[in-house]
């Protein structure tokens, strides 16, 4: 072979090599972001949007739309560069242009994701929470369910806990006598299978139901408050009923304005819980304490809400009383961004407001019952103790 041979394969070997290489590292970046995407399809795509810049997310719109324009004389969004640092974005939640999402993996509250605050006592894996939408027609009205007229405004239905005709009314010992406490549910139709195995439902995902739901542990943990002297109120909305062409989308939508109408006819209101059913297997969101079965509990904290820090340690106080005396009931308090879901959860109206999940839909109603027992108790501890403090300042 001559030199000049042996030169112009050794260029056609080079540029073979740089195209397998090429071809192989397209791949390998398909491959990683389709994993990525299907591991939590909705999440993820959900995240997808507000981790692209304005102007990228303007330039793809206008490829659809020709007349889109928002800029000219601009550079290009689909540089090599810009696209370079998309990808580079989408697969490792890295930012060259942002120096802080090199720190967000290790300091909870700058990556948009999910991330423990406060950790629980841990048996097994550690797992976050999980939020699935429900099936589309989960919330097709039934023959006898009842819908609100299209005409009629929508009003929270604000409940006091109902008292049996032998029973005294506990005393109550909030400041002057006044409802400090307001639960209510975003998700009111989150249930169990086992209290739907009459109904022949099986399938964790299609667990709800219009009225054997959360509403009735936010409706025990009323109860309990009031009978432990804390003025409490409760809001059993079912939203696929009260609000015409609802979309569970919009969920903390509307509970948002179910709590802004309670707070403004009671500005006494000083605690707002949230209470939802997790959607994990039954082995992540149950405890066994003293020979008998709890539901576990998670506190999600928004860190779209800008003074998150002080809702995280309103639901520290409760966390750690319940790691004391309860050992293995609290499974942390985790961190959202709004890459993983509303990201607020209504908690900018007052630091003492958290989102609190009990069980899951493998859990009984009485397993529930037994852990917002537990809560009434803990809560009514912190309460009382804030109340003296108060006093005596």
């Amino acid at each position: 072979m001559t030199s000049n041979q042996f030169q112009e394969a050794s260029r056609v070997f080079l540029l073979l090599a740089v195209l397998t290489f090429s071809i192989l590292t397209i791949l390998g970046t398909a491959i990683l972001l389709q994993a990525k995407l299907l591991k939590e399809p909705v999440l993820s795509m959900k995240g997808l949007a507000p981790g692209m810049s304005s102007p990228f997310f303007a330039d793809l719109i206008g490829m659809e739309l020709p007349g889109f324009t928002v800029e000219d004389n601009k550079q290009n969004t689909f540089s090599s560069s810009n696209v370079l640092t998309f990808l580079l974005q989408v697969l490792t939640n890295v930012n060259p242009q942002d120096p802080k999402s090199l720190l967000a993996g290790e300091v909870p509250g700058i990556r948009d994701d999910i991330v423990p605050l406060r950790k629980g006592i841990i048996v097994g894996e550690e797992v976050p929470p999980a939020d699935y939408a429900p099936p589309e027609d989960a919330f097709i009205p039934k023959a006898n369910e009842h819908t609100i007229p299209e005409n009629k405004p929508v009003q929270p239905q604000t409940q006091t806990p109902t008292i049996a005709p032998n029973q005294k009314s506990a005393p109550i010992i909030s400041k002057d006598g006044k409802k400090v406490v307001f639960i209510y549910h975003s998700h009111n139709r989150e249930s169990w299978l086992p209290e739907l195995k009459d109904k022949g439902i099986t399938n964790i995902s299609n667990a709800q139901d219009p009225t054997t739901n959360i509403t009735l542990v936010g409706k025990r943990l009323t109860t309990k408050l009031e009978e432990l002297g804390i003025g409490s109120s409760h809001s059993a909305t079912d939203y696929p009923t009260a609000v015409k062409s609802y979309n569970w989308n919009f969920s903390y939508k509307y509970s948002h304005k179910t709590v802004e109408t309670a707070f403004a006819s009671n500005p006494d209101l000083t605690y707002f819980f949230d209470i939802h059913r997790d959607s994990q297997r039954r082995d992540l969101t149950t405890a066994k304490i003293n020979g008998k079965s709890y539901a576990q509990v998670y506190f999600i904290i928004g860190h779209r809400n800008p003074n998150w820090r002080k809702n995280e340690q309103f639901a520290t106080k409760i966390h750690e009383v319940l790691q004391e005396k309860y050992p293995d009931l609290s499974r942390g308090i985790w961190g959202k961004g709004a890459n993983n879901g509303n990201g607020e959860y209504n908690q900018t109206i007052s630091p003492n407001s958290i989102l609190i999940e009990i069980g899951g839909p493998e859990n009984t109603l009485e397993e529930s019952y037994r852990t917002v027992d537990v809560l009434a108790k803990v809560i009514a501890d912190i309460y009382l103790d804030a109340e003296k403090v108060n006093n005596n300042g």
